[in-house]
């Protein structure tokens, strides 16, 4: 892709994460394989937010975490300022993890129930070194006025706070050791509507003090839009689409692409009754036995037979660094 090299944090290349089914009790053998990412190719800017979206089940949260090697890739490699994540262990990963970090999707079970939120947003900062004893209380403090609670709640727990102020704590986490990088699954889906903006926006005050990079992964397109600087449609384990966030709004090239955002709510009522709904029949394919061709071809209402059912689109740049992966794109 068309990108400095020496602008890019994180380079995916070839990433499969491929999950496998097993058959017997004792003897366990392999059956199969649930094809949860199978073949991701794209590239993250230092200071951007790349939002990753599509339906769940695609393997936008496998994704994320196979970045962070939380999973170990099946195949491809994944680069941190060029250095492969897929070939350190031990020592040396842990180490470079200080400087990746993830916010997960859910703030009720993330947090250790008994651990009090001094000891969750401390406890980074004494595994990686960087603060001991008072420093640490000091630190947490500084780090709850950050996020928006009060130093006061230090000695408290997680059961005593409503789901926004439990996903601030974690954000707290994330950001204690100084990451360049942040994994934000799905941090407000759920969240009450009127806590997601909260929670949007100290991202990007976040983002903008400690010049933070964020792959943001999400389901609602609406929040994907306000945050993000480029977005990758992601369908049945493949990136489908992936382009800067006006281009993708206003011209969106992948037929998927093209449903998923005539969902999407228009607050304008005369602008609402005149767009064209675009309905997808039967469901998603079984990751364990993908169609051939292309993944979307079984859903696709501008299929073209012989063509998307036989053979694989090239991801390929339509123009203007517009990525895509279909047949009818020229």
């Amino acid at each position: 892709m068309t990108v400095q090299e020496q602008d890019i944090l994180v380079r995916v290349e070839g990433l499969k994460v491929h999950f496998p089914i097993t058959q017997g009790i004792i003897f366990q053998r392999q059956i199969g394989a649930v094809q949860a990412v199978d073949g991701l190719d794209f590239a993250i800017r230092r200071g951007e937010t790349l939002g990753l979206v599509g339906e769940s089940g695609c393997g936008k949260s496998t994704t994320g975490r196979a970045i962070l090697q939380l999973y170990r890739p099946t195949a491809g490699n994944v680069y941190f300022e060029g250095e492969n994540l897929c070939q350190v262990k031990g020592e040396k990963l842990r180490a470079m993890r200080r400087r990746m970090q993830m916010i997960f999707q859910d703030p009720y079970a993330s947090l250790n129930p008994r651990m009090t939120i001094g000891s969750i947003i401390g406890e980074p900062l004494e595994v990686h070194g960087l603060a001991s004893g008072a420093e640490v209380k000091e630190r947490v403090a500084e780090l709850l006025e950050v996020v928006g609670l009060n130093s006061y709640f230090i000695n408290r727990y997680p059961h005593e706070f409503s789901g926004g102020q439990r996903q601030r704590v974690g954000i707290a986490r994330a950001v204690a050791v100084n990451p360049d990088f942040i994994v934000c699954d799905e941090p407000v889906s759920a969240l009450d509507v009127s806590i997601q903006a909260q929670i949007i926006n100290l991202l990007e005050d976040l983002q903008a003090r400690y010049n933070l990079t964020y792959l943001f992964i999400a389901h609602d397109l609406s929040v994907v839009r306000h945050i993000s600087d480029r977005v990758a449609v992601m369908y049945l384990g493949k990136i489908v689409e992936l382009t800067d966030r006006a281009e993708l709004y206003e011209k969106p090239l992948h037929p998927y692409t093209q449903a998923l955002l005539s969902a999407v709510p228009i607050p304008d009522p005369e602008i609402e009754e005149r767009r064209r709904r675009i309905i997808l029949t039967g469901d998603v394919p079984d990751p364990s036995h993908p169609p051939k061709g292309c993944h979307f071809s079984t859903r696709c209402p501008v299929m073209i037979p012989g063509t998307c059912d036989a053979q694989e689109p090239e991801f390929k740049d339509a123009g203007g660094n517009h990525w895509v992966a279909c047949f009818r794109v020229s």
